[in-house]
């Protein structure tokens, strides 16, 4: 099978399997990677992140990860919200929560990578060769490698942007040790636009195109393990895993489709889950609820973490009987931040009385400092 006749059977295979785009681009292709890879680093924007710079060699070139690769085909997925307003709709409701689109349903590591796992098999029995597939779960950089391949372009968000498909996709890759065509790279097409710096809530990107993750909502929902700095709990109103702020501004995303694989399409239980239902839940109910979700990696303490933050913004006082019993949780990551939602909710004599029978007994000073309002 000739390199044209193999990319095209790929391709038709990997569309059959619900890939909206499919584009190739030499495993060379991005020099410049590495050396915006160690300023990233370097700056300290990875976080709390350290496996950015465990795997810093391996995610700079894809011929480290793999030495045998010649090309790498990137495939785009749809994931997109059935109504486009939804998601910055969903931040006015005071008594719900709002979960990033991508997770309102199965997991997407575990659908994509099915699929591609099934696409590599067939490629591989039909020419031969050897392939590797892999989604973000690896260190892959696969924002570049899309901009290289003519996916699309990273946007001012750093998120890779389609004339096509807008920015609503996920991004799954395969490494074949065959040179296959490349195709041609994407320019960016942003213009003057700042929709996604100026919406941002907590002003996570320094200048266009560079993200801060100290500063991100959903790596402070999702990656960050400990205490959420004070500065950043208002803006993060109901965000309790992730944010979609950036994506939903996006002019481009007027091209964007909605979710075709069922296992992709929100659940709606998940659309706008109420904050007095989370805040019940218990680990096991929890580990029910999210199970097959991309949200159950977090944890349960998290989870509550995020939620109870929520509950703070909420200006609703009937949510402080439900944020009660988080005072005395055994984590002390969910009760610190159950005392700072208590103050935002409760009556003032009510909280001072609580202050003062759980100061009494807290050993913990991240806690202490929460219910002296002192937490950093």
């Amino acid at each position: 099978m000739t390199p044209e006749k193999a990319k095209l059977s790929l391709i038709e295979d990997l569309k059959s399997e619900g890939f909206a785009d499919v584009r190739v681009t030499r495993a060379d292709s991005i020099p410049l990677a590495p050396s915006r890879l160690r300023e990233f680093l370097e700056a300290g924007r990875h976080a709390t992140m350290g496996w950015m710079e465990e795997t810093e060699e391996r995610r700079a070139d894809p011929r480290v990860l793999w030495p045998e690769a010649r090309t790498v085909v990137l495939a785009a997925m749809n994931y997109g919200p059935a109504d486009s307003d939804e998601p910055l709709r969903a931040l006015t409701r005071r008594d719900s929560a709002t979960i990033s689109v991508y997770a309102r349903n199965r997991d997407y590591h575990d659908v994509i990578k099915g699929k591609l796992k099934q696409v590599a098999g067939r490629f591989a029995a039909k020419t031969g060769g050897q392939v590797k597939v892999f989604i973000d779960t690896a260190p892959v950089m696969e924002k570049p490698l899309g901009e290289a391949a003519g996916l699309g372009w990273q946007g001012k968000h750093t998120n890779l942007v389609s004339r096509q498909l807008g920015s609503w996709f996920f991004i799954g890759s395969i490494f074949p040790d065959m040179d296959l065509p490349a195709d041609e790279e994407e320019t960016d097409h942003c213009g003057s636009c700042r929709n996604c710096l100026d919406i941002c809530p907590t002003d996570a990107f320094p200048t266009p195109y560079k993200l801060d993750a100290r500063r991100c909502i959903s790596y402070l929902t999702i990656e960050h393990a400990g205490p959420i700095p004070a500065a950043f709990r208002r803006p993060m109103g109901n965000r309790i895993y992730g944010c979609d702020d950036c994506l939903a501004v996006c002019p481009w995303n007027k091209f964007a489709a909605a979710a075709s694989e069922a296992k992709l399409t929100a659940r709606q239980e998940l659309n706008a889950p109420t904050i007095a239902e989370l805040l019940g839940l218990d680990d096991t109910t929890f580990r029910a609820k999210f199970s097959g979700s991309p949200i159950k990696r977090i944890g349960r303490d998290r989870f509550i973490r995020n939620v109870l933050i929520a509950a703070g913004n909420s200006a609703l006082p009937a949510l402080a009987d439900r944020v009660e019993p988080h005072l005395a949780d055994p984590q002390p990551v969910v009760r610190g931040v159950a005392a700072w939602a208590y103050r935002e909710l409760a009556e003032p004599e009510r909280f001072e009385a609580a202050r003062k029978a759980h100061l009494e007994k807290e050993t913990d000073e991240m806690v202490r400092q929460e219910w002296m309002g002192t937490a950093p």
